[in-house]
């Protein structure tokens, strides 16, 4: 069935924990999560690699408790992880703690086998809790480690040994059939196929097709029934098996690898094309300044051709001219305040030169002080008669 919104379920699964997930690493204080606030970026990108490459996985937070009794809300990746067993394929329910100190140490890592389920004993690498203790697990290095190949080496690692099998249903009571020393539980396999002949001879019945649940291989008290296949087929098989899932593996890592980078191009030629309209504005500003200062150079060259015949038709007879004669008032006032004020400073000069005289003792004190007050009488007489010519030129 489609997702809602028109996207396929597995975009919307994604976008569903990529929000989960950038809202459970982003918060702050006592509900933050015991990560490292350096590695979160880490660990966001690694759960998003491994529910993306393995859609049967999904991050959620949950209580962990520790060895010594502390208890920890921490992130896991819990569902399911295909596995490869004898040519069928199989879903084995695991459990990944994302513990305080990841990724710089590798998950706690468990099979959780369902009612129906139980772990193989003497398994090599799942104890009887569970717990899985994987050679990519102990070799752990950081930052090379990811949660992606280490579900791939328990993918491979299950489908050589698998750890689940189907519990044996319960023996029917009836004095007609042979008691069997070492029953066969079918498996419930996740695509039909013919029964072995061995399991027909014995009377069984053939395997049950699920309707939603995982499956798994059967679980055997004794050794697997021998196969019909020579040794060396089944090497053969096993070996094309792997190297085909691996190819399928690095083609997909290969194709996302090319989709990132085609992503970084276009979000590099959008901001190319950005940038290339900023700088086509920028030219157009550059442009429409050059036309103004044009426009104002011709002005200026305009005004200077202008006063330039003027001062060739204006030229003679400028030195007979007399500098009083320069500047005309408009009317008698402007006339009486131009003389007040031309009075004013010459008085001011001749107070200055003898200040400087006075200083230099080119004349008497007696006289400085004399000259002074005369000189200083008349400036205050040109200044008042001044200010009224001033106040009566704003009356009227």
């Amino acid at each position: 069935m489609p997702a809602l919104g028109g996207g396929t379920p597995a975009t919307s699964h994604a976008s569903t924990q990529f929000q989960f997930l950038g809202s459970v690493l982003s918060q702050r204080g006592p509900s933050a999560l015991p990560y490292i606030e350096d590695d979160k970026l880490t660990i966001r990108q690694h759960l998003l690699h491994v529910i993306q490459d393995f859609p049967g996985l999904q991050v959620k937070t949950a209580i962990f408790t520790h060895n010594d009794g502390r208890t920890s809300n921490l992130l896991q990746a819990d569902g399911t992880i295909p596995m490869r067993y004898q040519d069928v394929m199989y879903n084995i329910p695991i459990t990944m703690w994302l513990l305080e100190s990841y990724p710089r140490n590798c998950p706690l890592v468990f099979v959780t086998p369902t009612r129906d389920m139980i772990i193989k004993p003497w398994h090599p690498y799942v104890n009887p809790s569970g717990m899985v203790s994987a050679p990519y697990l102990q070799a752990w290095v950081y930052p090379c480690s990811n949660l992606v190949e280490l579900v791939q080496s328990l993918s491979l690692l299950f489908g050589n040994d698998p750890p689940l099998y189907s519990r044996p249903p319960p023996a029917p009571m009836s004095n007609h059939l042979p008691q069997s020393t070492s029953p066969f539980m079918n498996p419930m396999h996740t695509r039909g196929q013919m029964p072995p002949p061995s399991m027909l001879s014995s009377g069984l019945r053939p395997p049950v097709q699920p309707t939603s649940r995982p499956s798994y291989p059967p679980y055997q008290n004794s050794q697997p029934p021998p196969r019909t296949d020579e040794p060396s087929d089944a090497y053969k098989r096993t070996l094309i098996n792997t190297l085909s899932d691996r190819l399928h593996h690095d083609t997909r890592a290969l194709m996302q690898d090319r989709n990132t980078e085609m992503d970084r191009l276009f979000n590099t030629q959008a901001l190319l094309g950005e940038r290339a309209g900023q700088l086509q504005k920028g030219v157009r500003e550059l442009v429409q300044e050059k036309e103004g200062l044009e426009n104002q150079l011709q002005l200026i060259l305009t005004n200077t051709d202008v006063l330039e015949s003027w001062l060739k038709a204006n030229d003679k007879g400028l030195t007979q001219v007399d500098i009083d004669d320069v500047f005309e008032p408009a009317d008698a006032l402007s006339k009486q305040l131009l003389e007040c004020n031309s009075a004013d400073f010459s008085i001011e000069d001749i107070l200055y030169s003898l200040d400087k005289a006075a200083q230099e003792g080119a004349i008497p004190v007696d006289a400085y002080l004399k000259q002074v007050r005369v000189l200083s009488r008349e400036q205050f007489i040109f200044r008042a008669t001044s200010i009224k010519i001033y106040q009566a030129q704003l009356s009227s």
